[in-house]
């Protein structure tokens, strides 16, 4: 597969037909199976001790898995893992909202949004620029991993797709190098926390991961790995983020519209919203001014560390190693030099914002 086929193809749409409800269940369940055995392994202190949540074990199986038998998660599961990496996610992320308070969300303040729309902005045209000039990729595919890159992983790229009218191989590089390259980080962020390499830790380490790893659900893992007061403020700032999605593109629509105006008779795709995002908050703000009996509070997260697993294992289960390898080296040197980018970037903005 080329980065940038010569063939012409029609855009894929970034919002499929919903399946029935039946054709969910043996992707769901292989994706539930997954997650259960994460869950289990997760409690145990030899890999507790190396920063192995249930959610890093979940991506882990489910490569292994993916990777080993790349049918697993095609055919008649297909339709329930995506499900499982889309919807649950989405609910995880929502549910996520009964571990924090209002206070612990004013509290990320201006350095999480500082950061946030900083890196944001730098990513992508970063991103863009070494893609369409160095790396010699097209336009499209340099915007889609700049997109995912930048903002939340395969859902920005998603997102971002009708609007750059990218093609479905072009989409299929971009998420499968931004997962790849973010995966990378659920072990990294946790190492470099650990050796103390960055002069901050605390909230602080967590707004450095939620301004600058991939996806949501990368952030959540990396986060937990180190500790539960740096995973709250990593999904905060992550949300900020993400709540950065909707502006990003009206700003890009309006840029790429000037770089390429639309053929005669092709109609312009409306904008995607991140509403779970906005859902996020909203039970946040729930959780701040009702707060419910601590065994609900302590169930509702139970079931939300077993959605995000699941999200996490259906994450793996697609993403094949091949298509990168198909698709050539350009698109992952690219995402490797913008993942280092994000990664000295992220850390010596955070410096500056706490000695500032």
């Amino acid at each position: 597969m080329s980065a940038a086929p010569a063939g012409p193809s029609a855009p894929v749409s970034s919002v499929p037909p919903a399946p029935a409800p039946a054709a969910l269940w043996p992707g769901l369940l292989l994706c539930l199976a997954i997650s259960a055995v994460s869950l289990w392994l997760g409690r145990a202190p030899q890999l507790a001790h190396f920063g192995l949540s249930s959610l890093t074990l979940a991506i882990v199986l489910g490569l292994v898995a993916g990777n080993l038998w790349p049918r697993l998660a095609s055919g008649t599961r297909a339709a329930g893992v995506t499900f499982s990496k889309g919807m649950l996610l989405r609910a995880g992320i929502v549910l996520y909202g009964f571990r924090l308070t209002l206070h612990q969300l004013l509290g990320i303040g201006w350095a999480g949004l500082v950061a946030d729309v900083l890196m944001l902005s730098s990513t992508f045209f970063l991103t863009y620029l070494l893609g369409t000039r160095l790396f010699r990729l097209d336009a499209q595919t340099s915007a889609l991993m700049g997109a995912g890159s930048s903002i939340c992983g395969a859902a920005a790229v998603l997102a971002t797709q009708p609007v750059v009218r990218a093609r479905a191989e072009q989409v299929t590089v971009a998420v499968a190098t931004v997962v790849l390259y973010g995966t990378v980080g659920i072990f990294l962020y946790p190492q470099m926390a650990a050796a103390g390499l960055w002069p901050f830790g605390g909230a602080a380490y967590g707004i450095y991961i939620g301004s600058s790893v991939h996806e949501v659900a990368q952030v959540v893992a990396a986060g937990q790995a180190i500790s539960p007061e740096v995973a709250d403020a990593a999904v905060t700032a992550k949300m900020l983020r993400v709540m950065l999605l909707a502006p990003f593109l009206l700003a890009l629509a309006a840029w790429w519209s000037r770089r390429t105006p639309l053929a005669e008779g092709e109609a312009r795709t409306p904008i995607s919203v991140p509403w779970f995002a906005f859902g996020f908050v909203a039970v946040t703000l729930l959780n701040s001014a009702l707060p419910l009996p601590a065994n609900v509070t302590a169930g509702l997260i139970w079931l939300d560390t077993a959605l995000l697993t699941a999200a996490m294992a259906a994450l793996g289960l697609t993403t094949q190693l091949r298509t990168l390898l198909q698709a050539g080296i350009r698109p992952l040197l690219l995402g490797l030099v913008v993942f280092a980018w994000l990664v000295m970037a992220g850390g010596l903005l955070q410096t500056w914002v706490q000695g500032w």
